[in-house]
């Protein structure tokens, strides 16, 4: 699977902390694996290890957010391009493995697909000022 197959599974998986209780979020993530097709062992330790340390990190990710989206708080977010800009803030602010122009165009893209006609400009603009 390649990267940018992960990252969707991973941005999928951080979209149900919004519907779900942390309680609930270590089986509704079993769940969400088991019914991958074709998951390799090592695709699954990527992804769940992955979603565990942004998950971990979300208050952090939401401050930085919150100052960097004028206008926008996350309270007030479509939750979509919400999750989008929390995995793309972890892979720019704490994942070497990812370069910050490939965190960039990788949530641009997902918001081109999962979000609203608006998604990709929003998600590009506070990531742009996050970076600068």
């Amino acid at each position: 699977m390649g990267r940018t197959e992960l990252r969707q599974h991973i941005f999928k998986m951080l979209f149900l902390i919004e519907f779900n209780g942390k309680d609930e979020m270590s089986e509704q993530i079993e769940l969400y694996l088991e019914n991958l097709e074709e998951l390799s062992e090592k695709d699954r330790t990527y992804i769940e290890n992955k979603y565990q340390l942004i998950v971990e990190k979300v208050e952090e990710i939401d401050e930085l957010l919150n100052a960097n989206a004028t206008g926008w708080k996350t309270t007030r977010m479509n939750k979509v391009d919400l999750t989008i800009l929390r995995l793309a803030t972890y892979e720019i602010k704490w994942d070497e493995d990812v370069p910050v122009g490939v965190a960039i165009n990788e949530a641009v893209e997902l918001a081109k697909k999962y979000s609203s006609e608006e998604g990709a400009s929003f998600v590009n603009g506070v990531l742009g000022k996050l970076v600068n």
